[in-house]
């Protein structure tokens, strides 16, 4: 992992925000960590900001908030982000990568309803967080490799987003600009 003493500020900021329900910082705490990722194309920098991502959504779901359940969540997800923290401090990168995926899979399983906004809540991050770096100028087929989606979903996303579809270099010419063009090359 790059990075390590960013991540670990970002992941202690994190918790802190979650206690304080500003889903408006962790949304910031998360792009904090695109820029690592894309440069480093680092697997534990993506997955870091696409939970703190998910974290945030979460928070906006104002119906999963009661103050018993709520405060149970918090507790909960603080707990496995401290374990995360111990990870990055002492395991290697491939000890961090297993316990990085046991602890999202330990949120998935939350019970109720929660659990499967909270599963589609990080599909769609891990999408969002891709458009990300894609704008970051990596291939589309890397961003989606790296992100485990579908070059589709990626596509889609990206497409949708007016600051990637109307980069002028997105744009299409027309059928009578390219036939100028192509005439213009056996002149």
């Amino acid at each position: 992992m790059q990075e390590k003493e960013n991540i670990i500020r970002i992941l202690e900021e994190t918790k802190a925000a979650l206690k304080n329900k500003d889903s408006f910082k962790l949304k910031e705490l998360s792009n904090q960590t695109v820029h690592t990722a894309s440069i480093s194309q680092d697997r534990e920098n993506i997955t870091v900001a696409v939970f703190v991502y998910s974290l945030s959504k979460i928070i906006q779901k104002k119906e999963y908030q009661s103050p018993k359940k709520w405060n149970e969540f918090v507790k909960f997800i603080s707990s496995q982000i401290d374990i995360v923290i111990d990870a990055i401090q002492k395991k290697t990168d491939e000890e961090l990568r297993i316990i990085v995926a046991q602890v999202r899979a330990r949120i998935e399983k939350l019970a109720g309803g929660l659990k499967f906004y909270i599963q589609d809540v990080f599909r769609k991050a891990q999408i969002n967080k891709a458009s990300k770096i894609y704008e970051h100028g990596i291939s589309m087929e890397q961003t989606a490799k790296l992100l485990g989606i579908t070059l589709f979903e990626l596509a889609s996303y990206a497409g949708q987003k007016p600051e990637i579809s109307n980069a002028p270099w997105g744009h299409t010419l027309d059928v009578k600009q390219r036939i100028k063009i192509a005439e213009d090359m056996f002149k």
